[in-house]
């Protein structure tokens, strides 16, 4: 549990210190699908609806969606570049990709994703958790000293909680979509090597 929280923790810090203008390319920068899939997510394609949802998302897992669907395509190519490694990618590997992906899709779409892949448990976990820590360019800002306030969890009864269901639907359809995609795209670039 206590990785968990420590993996979620670095992908709220990606998050964080994403500049606006680093979000908006992000969100202006998605196919139309994931477009569709971002507003069923949040309500709207605006940055600060999306930052209310990143926010909102440390608790119910909508973080984890937003990030899985903003960074697709940098996932995408960070798979293709890494060929038959993608699934386990050694400290070499990956100092080898980072920097075409930095350059390609940005420094917060970049630590956004490897926060998501972090958070996700990828295998290569180890090796992402020591570059968002130490990476000279990739290394997030220490974490807040001061402790965020306790969210608690409060049961609501009917619309309410019928409008909340529903928010989750549409966060697990989205996250649905962006594994969909991932996969997809997993599939054509093996079928090009």
């Amino acid at each position: 549990m206590k990785t968990r929280l420590a993996a979620l923790g670095m992908l709220d810090r990606a998050f964080g210190v994403a500049s606006d203008p680093e979000l908006t390319a992000l969100i202006e920068g998605l196919g139309e699908d994931h477009t569709e899939a971002l507003v069923r997510l949040c309500g709207d394609s605006e940055l600060e609806s999306v930052r209310a949802h990143i926010k909102k998302g440390r608790v119910d897992g909508g973080m984890e969606s937003l990030a899985i669907l903003l960074t697709d395509a940098c996932l995408a190519d960070c798979i293709k570049q890494l060929g038959e490694n993608a699934d386990n990618p050694d400290a070499e590997q990956m100092a080898e990709v980072l920097p075409g992906l930095i350059e390609g899709h940005g420094l917060a779409a970049t630590r956004i994703m490897l926060g998501s892949a972090l958070a996700g448990d990828a295998p290569a976990s180890a090796i992402i958790r020591d570059l968002l820590k130490n990476d000279p360019i990739l290394a997030l800002p220490k974490a807040e000293a001061a402790p965020r306030p306790v969210v608690r969890a409060t049961h609501t009864e009917g619309p309410e909680r019928e409008a909340l269901k529903a928010k989750r639907r549409a966060a697990r359809d989205a996250e649905k979509l962006a594994q969909a995609a991932r996969r997809e795209q997993s599939r054509r670039d093996r079928g090009r090597i």
